[in-house]
Order: structure tokens, then sequence, then C-alpha cells
């Protein structure tokens, strides 16, 4: 039995409501399923079908091959609305997702999408490039220091496996292991630098080219991939340079993460907090310690680098807010007292599906230019989402390597490099026009060695900087437009929020802007969004969240057919940059341009105007399938308004005047600038989590339940809390001030029991995210409404199974009670096995169209026409008729007959339901 609601479901690739019989579509092959609505002709798009009975309806996506394990979540959308996130198969091409709420009439404009990226659909090569030609960025001048080159330190490398750990919400434990490489005979502690790999294949048979799993443990016959191993040569470097480092292995983390909430974030949290606890044990114990970590220089817990790729970056983001903000102790799977201190992290390509950066802790973001698995680049929300956060003094830098792809900062996931199967993760098909930037050997596009060897040098900058404060590698990551030689022959450019930066003019918070417009970072509306959804390519700034819109995520849009008008942006109140040197402004242009020219001018409170300078900015290399529209930082000195006189201490609006005869820009933000690198002391927040409670809906009366949140940690803050309708997907989105143990965060949600069988369970969702002195946690939780009512059950009965030719046979579907959705029960057409059996040229041809898509020629057994049909029982009705119109002809034929049979999803015989036959009588 199948639960629809007003609509008929049916398993085939077309789908028909028969005209003039209520309730009947057509079927053919179960894996090729289709949909249709009383007012829509369109079938579900090829490789969709909705499968399950009774209660365990599914929406089911079936690839033409198999989706490589990546870190990117697989997501089912219809256009804008999030519909949740598939359970993937083993066959790595089937993914799975219960429907609940859902009606099968909104499952239109389905798409599959992972990091904003199609996966349902063949890439359109008009979407790869515009007309304009990608051009390399030039080259930077080099800085005075180079973190790139060796260090003089030996090394000592070498494995260390302890005892399993489990973690909260997984069955099987997960692995203790890592791979240490650190100084040998170094003095006094030294820093240490932890890496997480991110979410891959977990398991490979060795000699095969592609047989991977995501299983854990592995099967017999295969082996661990071992991707903790893949930042060898960035821990070689690191220790050549005074650095203990240890990468540690998450195979059984990425083997069961698609079924927690937060993808994973909080188990990778305890597993690097479990780890660390490990490291000061042994820094007091060091008897204790395995026998590497004792022949390495002694680690300093109070100088901690994380180093997180892709999930990983997400993960150990999480455990740096877990080590300052303490999360809820039954979600977590550390519990001990926390003895090191996270100087800053560095995140390589990296997930944020929680949007929740920690602004007190420094970062680098390194974004990889042709990334094919976090293809939207959404890691640039560890730097535009720590803005206003909290004091501004953490450094959180974006690292933009172009020609980078998602992988090779692995070895582990490099071809030619691995132990396992490895791959390219950016698509390119032999049958499609390649990608003019990021098509292997294009031009822009970097080697494997190129990357990794980039990678390297720009983790080692990071832990220069955050671990050992030499100021003098700053400039290559704050946007001051340095390189690292060692990082040749690649092009990576850098901008940042926080350090020495103040004054900041945003879009948000009450801006006033004229000559440009105030656009939204996520919006369903072109005439709103800062991108319309046509343009090819797309802006890691503007990455989607779980909303189809957000409040407070602006960026000013500029648009110009000739030079000259200016674009103001007035803040609510005056801004002071009084003690800056230059003005940063954060500006993208659309890829591939060239030579886009704008006047920088500030006023202050009484209204003397200076134009501080010009600034001019090129595109990125992009393509449709790049995420290169990502701002560049500009600047200009403020000697100008100095000279002047103008009130620094008191600026009230910021002027960009295009110079360019046209274009379009984008600005982000600007800032007071000044050299430096400043102390940073955390900050007391108050810590929002969102639980989940599960209920059941019971059969009478209303209830009232509130939705978990938990508010711990110190002093107040506020939050953006949006409200997600469970039916719609929009939301409603409201400002929350928040303290610790108050129930500032409250959302009631009204259950209504009954006694009829209605929908799946249902989730009442609300996600959170932090606006200013607050971190989130965990961000989306809610309360999931158990449908507790018993499934009808359906027979299948004769109303008239014997008939003269000319009349029709019918049969009723019949429930025991109504029920509050339509319910569908696939029936079959099965072959006779005693006599002769109804023809295709005996059943009226429009019917035999309609149910089957099938003709009548040539002439053959009706249970040879495809006919596996679905009924469907209306909402609060008991039953619906099957009709077979028979024809008349002038043929003396004996006795024929069918067979009909109820049948499960597979189309089957149910074992436990009779086989009905329909007699058809020659007419005399």
């Amino acid at each position: 039995m199948i639960r629809a609601r007003r609509i008929c479901v049916t398993a085939v690739a077309v789908l028909a409501v028969l005209a003039g019989s209520p309730g009947l579509a057509q079927a053919e092959q179960p894996h090729e399923s289709g949909l249709l609505s009383a007012t829509d002709d369109s079938p579900l798009p090829p490789g969709w079908r909705i499968d399950g009975e009774g209660g365990a309806r599914e929406l089911v996506w079936r690839a033409p091959k198999a989706v490589p394990m990546g870190d990117a979540r697989v997501e089912f959308r219809t256009g804008d609305r999030l519909l949740g996130v598939p359970k993937p198969a083993r066959d790595g091409r089937t993914f799975r997702l219960a429907l609940g709420e859902t009606r099968p009439e909104q499952l239109t404009d389905l798409q599959v999408t992972a990091a904003g990226r199609r996966l349902d659909a063949a890439a359109d090569d008009t979407h790869r490039s515009g007309s304009r030609v990608a051009r390399m960025p030039a080259q930077a001048p080099a800085n005075g220091v180079d973190p790139g080159k060796p260090g003089a330190y030996r090394t000592v490398a070498g494995e260390y496996d302890l005892d399993l750990v489990r973690l909260p919400g997984f069955d099987t434990p997960v692995e203790m292991t890592a791979e240490v490489v650190a100084p040998k005979g170094a003095s006094g502690s030294r820093p240490l630098a932890l890496f997480l790999h991110g979410r891959h294949d977990t398991c490979y048979k060795p000699g095969s080219e592609d047989d991977v799993t995501g299983d854990w443990p592995c099967a017999d016959g295969y082996k661990p991939i071992p991707s903790y191993l893949g930042y060898l040569r960035d821990q070689q470097l690191l220790a050549s340079q005074g650095y203990v480092t240890v990468s540690i292995s998450a195979n059984g983390i990425n083997a069961q993460d698609w079924e927690a909430e937060d993808a994973g974030a909080q188990a990778r949290s305890s597993l690097v907090r479990q780890h660390l606890a490990r490291w000061a044990d042994w820094s007091a114990h060091r008897s204790s310690a395995p026998a590497v970590v004792r022949e390495a220089a002694k680690a300093d817990l109070s100088h901690v680098l994380l180093v997180g790729h892709s999930r990983g970056g997400e993960g150990v983001n999480r455990a740096a807010m877990d080590s300052l903000y303490p999360p809820p102790a039954a979600e977590d799977g550390y519990r001990g007292p926390v003895r090191w201190k996270v100087r800053g992290t560095v995140l390589i390509g990296p997930t944020i599906f929680g949007q929740n950066p920690v602004a007190d802790v420094p970062s680098v973001t390194l974004l990889p230019g042709c990334d094919g698995d976090v293809s939207d680049l959404q890691g640039e929300t560890f730097v535009d989402g720590t803005r206003g956060i909290s004091r501004g003094a953490a450094l959180h830098s974006a690292v933009y390597v172009v020609g980078a792809n998602h992988n090779y900062f692995n070895s582990e996931w490099t071809p030619g490099e691995a132990v396992a199967p490895a791959r390219d993760d950016f698509r390119t098909d032999p049958e499609e026009e390649p990608d003019p930037v990021c098509t292997p050997g294009a031009a822009t596009r970097l080697t494997a060695a190129q990357q990794h060897k980039a990678g390297a040098t720009y983790i080692a900058a990071a832990a220069r900087l955050f671990l050992a404060g030499d100021d003098r590698v700053r400039p290559l990551l704050d946007g001051s437009g340095t390189r690292a030689p060692s990082a040749d022959p690649a092009r990576v450019l850098t901008h940042a929020v926080g350090g020495r930066r103040s004054g900041g003019f945003l879009p948000d918070g009450g801006a006033k802007v004229t000559g440009a417009r105030l656009c939204s970072a996520v919006d369903p509306d072109p005439a709103v969004a800062c991108l319309d959804p046509e343009t090819l390519g797309s802006s890691p700034h503007f990455a989607q969240w779980v909303t189809q819109q957000e409040t407070g995520r602006s960026a000013v849009g500029l648009k110009w057919s000739a030079p000259g008008t200016a674009a103001r942006i007035t803040p609510a109140k005056p801004l002071s940059l009084r003690d800056s040197q230059k003005l940063a402004l954060r500006v993208f242009v659309p890829p591939n341009t060239t030579g886009t020219k704008f006047d920088v001018s500030v006023t202050d409170s009484s209204n003397r105007r200076v134009t501080l300078g010009s600034v001019k900015v090129d595109g990125l290399p992009g393509s449709g399938l790049t995420a290169s529209y990502w701002a560049q930082e500009l600047r200009v000195p403020l000697s100008a308004a100095t000279r002047a006189g103008l009130d620094l201490s008191h600026v009230k609006s910021l002027e960009l005047t295009p110079r360019s005869q046209s274009g379009r820009a984008w600005l982000m933000d600007a800032w007071g600038w000044a050299p430096g690198t400043p102390t940073v002391n955390a900050a007391a927040l108050p810590r929002v989590d969102v639980g989940r409670t599960i209920v059941k809906e019971g059969d009478s009366g209303t209830r009232t339940y509130r939705i978990p949140v938990k508010i711990s940690g110190h002093g107040s803050g506020q939050v953006r809390v949006y409200v997600l309708d469970p039916d719609s997907g929009r939301a409603e989105n409201r400002l929350v001030t928040v303290w610790p143990g108050s129930a500032a965060i409250d959302v009631p949600v009204e259950v209504k029991g009954d006694t009829a069988y209605g929908d799946d369970d249902v989730e009442h969702d609300i996600a959170v995210k932090a606006v200013h002195n607050a971190v989130v946690g965990k961000p989306r939780g809610g309360l999931t409404v158990q449908n507790d009512d018993p499934e009808p059950v359906v027979t299948l009965s004769p109303v008239a199974n014997r008939v003269t030719e000319g009349e029709a046979l019918t049969w009723r579907l019949s429930m025991d009670a109504p029920a509050a959705v339509d319910i569908g029960q696939a029936v079959r057409v099965l072959p006779v096995t005693e006599g002769t059996e109804l023809s295709t040229k005996d059943v009226d041809p429009q019917w035999l169209k309609d149910s089957s898509g099938d003709v009548p020629d040539p002439e053959r057994p009706l249970s040879d026409a495809h006919l596996w049909v679905w009924l469907s029982i209306p909402a609060g009705s008991t039953s619906v008729d099957f009709v077979v119109p028979t024809v008349r002809d002038q043929v003396a034929e004996p006795t024929e007959s069918m067979r009909l049979a109820l049948t499960g999803r597979n189309a089957v015989p149910l074992p436990d339901r009779p086989v009905l036959t329909g007699t058809v009588l020659d007419k005399p």
C-alpha cells in the first residue's frame, strides 16, 4: 500500500490520469517512476520515483552513475526549497528521502544538488563560460618572508592506534588512529598542529580500479582508505620548522554522518578533543605516551592550530568553539576539562552547513577556485559570518587559490599518489565542451603537485602567524597583495576581516544606499537577490543556508552604463577611521572582466568630502561551473583625508564613483585598515544549541509542545531565529536576545490528535544564526510529530467480474477505515493459468493507452501490455473502483479472462492477498 495525497502516484516513466476513472494511473517499471497531479501532465523527471508502503513513503532518485562520496551534502530540492538530505544506498547511485509532510503535488522542479551544483542535470555548455576569455591574475610581489621554505629541524614520524571511542548518535565506535610527524631533538615545548581530513570513501578493494565503499569497519577483502596520511608533506614542512603535528583518522565518522542532523560536525569536534586530551595527558606524563610521541619534541598545548579539510574544516571550527563554549553534555563525545588553547584554525575547502563560525578564534580559509565538491565555496562564511559577532580582533582570512580543486590538497585523494582509487573532483566529461578554467591542462588549472605545494605554504603561513606570532607573514593572508614564492606558480589572492580593521561600512544594520541597490545574498526573487539565478557561475559570499530567504545578509550592487554616478553608502551612525592608515574595500566584479575602475570618496559629519584615490579591479578566471564572483581587497590611503582636514573620527558616508564606461560590481564591505596583528581574547558569550523532541500524535485532544533550545555560557547576545513551515519550507524570522538559562527562544508547536491514518512524521523545525555577541553550536532542530495511527487494511473485491463483451469488468479497492490522506495501492494484470486470456484488442484502446502507454497492435495477451496500475483512494473516502472497459467485436471467441493481484512496490503480488479473476463472455 502506498500513501499519496490527492494525487496519483505510479512507478513508470510516463504517467497519466485515466480520463473518466478517478484515482487511476498507469505504470510500467518500478525503477522509472513518475508522478502526476490532476492539473499537470508532466511526470517526474527521469531517474525519480516515489517508493514505499504505508508510512514508509520515500522520494527516490537514482543517478545514471555512482555519485562519489564527498564532503558536500547531497540534497533534494524543489526549486529553492530544501526538501531534505537523502540517505545514500551502498551502490552510490540510489538516494532515498522520507517524504513526511511533503505532498506529492508539491514535488515540482525537483533537483538534486550538492553545494549548489546540480547532480541530476547534464552540464549546459552555454553555462560554461561567457563571451570573455579567462585570464590568469597578475603575479603579486614577493613577501619579505616565505613560510613555504623547509626549516632546519630533523623530523620523526610514526603512528599511534588507541582504543575505539563511542560518540553520541553513532552506533559504531570510531577509531583513534593518527600519524605524528614532529621535530626531533628540539628544545622546550613546541606548538601543536592537528589535521583532520574530510568526508571521503572509507574502504577500497586492493587491485580494483574503482571498488570503494563508505562502510565502517571495512568488509572482508577491503582495506581502510588512509585519508589521514594525505597531509604528510604539510606535516613534514611544519615539523621541519619546529611544530609538532598529528593527523587523525575519521573514517568511522564518515561512514555514519549521513544520519547526523549536523552532518557530523559535533562528532568531529568530539574526536578532535579526544585526541587533544590524550596529548595533554602525554605532555604531563611522557612515559604513558606512544613511542613516536615520546621520541618527538614535547607538545605545547597552549599553542594549538587546528587544520581541517572539507567537513574536517567544519569539524575543527566546532572543536574550537566547543573548547571555548562547552556543548550540551548529552550530545558531546568528550566530557573532560579543556587543557589546551586553540590559537587559530586553517580550513581547506570547508563545509559550514551550520553557518556558525567562531568569531574569536583567528582563521585562514583556503578556497579552491576549481572545487568540484564543495563547489559553492561556502567556506567564505568563515570570514563573512564573523562580522559584528564579537570584538573583531581575530583575523579571518580567505585565500582564493586559482585553479585548485578540492581533493588534491590530500595526497590520498589524488590519482597517482593514493593507495586507493582516487579522482579529480572537478567534473569533466569527454562529450562536453572543456571548461576554460578548470579542465586539466588549461592555463589556469594547477597540477596536483603545484596545488599541494601551495596549500602547504599557506598552512605554514597560518602556523607562523597564529602560533609563532610572526607578523611578517600577515601580508600573505590579510589582503595586502603579496605572494609566497614557494607557492609559485599558483596565483593566490586574499582578503580578510578583523585584525586591526575598524569602522566597517556594512550593507546590513540600517545602512542607506543611493546610486546603487541594497541586495540580498539569499532570496528567490531575482529583483531582490544580488545575483540573478540565471547568472553564469556563483558567488561564495551568497552560499545558501537552510532557508529560501535570509535577513541580514546583504551587499551593495552597482550597475552603470556611463561613468560618473556615485554609489553612496551611509551607515546608521558615523564611523571612526581615526587609527587607520588605509580604507580597505572588498569588491567583486564579474569573472573574466578587466579594467573596472572607481574613485573612492568619504564625507565627514561636517559634509567635508574628499576623494581618497582610485582603485582598479579585474575579475577572477571563471566559468559557469565556478564560484568566481569573489571579492578582492582594494586599499586606498587615508592620507588625502588627513591633508584636507577631514574629521576621520566621524565619517558619515562612503562613495564609489565608476570611471569605467559600463559595468557591474558588488561591495561586500569597507574598513579602516592598519598593519599589525592584535592580541585576541575570546569574549564570554552565550551559546545556543537547538535540540529535537519526538512526540506521538495521539488519538484526541490538542497538546502544545515547545522546541527544545539550550542557552548556556555567559552574558547576553542576539540571534536570528527562523521558524520553518513544514508544508511550504518557507520561514518566518525574528531577532531574539538570549542569555544563559533563559527560555528566550520560545517556539510553541500545537499538535492535534486523531485516529485517522495520516501523514508520516512531521518535523516542525527552527534554525538559528548568531547576530551579535553570541555563538550557535547546533543551529537546527525542532519537534518531530510521529503519526501513531494504524495503516488501513486494503482489500480488492469484485463488483462485476463476469460480463459480456462490450461491458466493463469492475473491481473495488476498499479500506476498513477512511484516512486523512490519499491512499494508493498497486494492482497488476497477471497471465492467466487456464483457458484463453483477454488480448489487447479485447479492451478499449484509449483505456489501454492511458493505462500503460501501449497500443492494441500487435495483438497479444493483456498481461504483456505492462499493466501495473496504481489506484488512489481519496482522503476521507474508503474505496475506488478499477474499471476495465471491454469492446464488442464480430469475431466468435471462447470465454476469455484476466487475472488481477495487489502488489508491492516491486510489482510482485502480495503473498497474503488473493489473485482475482475476471471473465468475459462472447456476445451471442
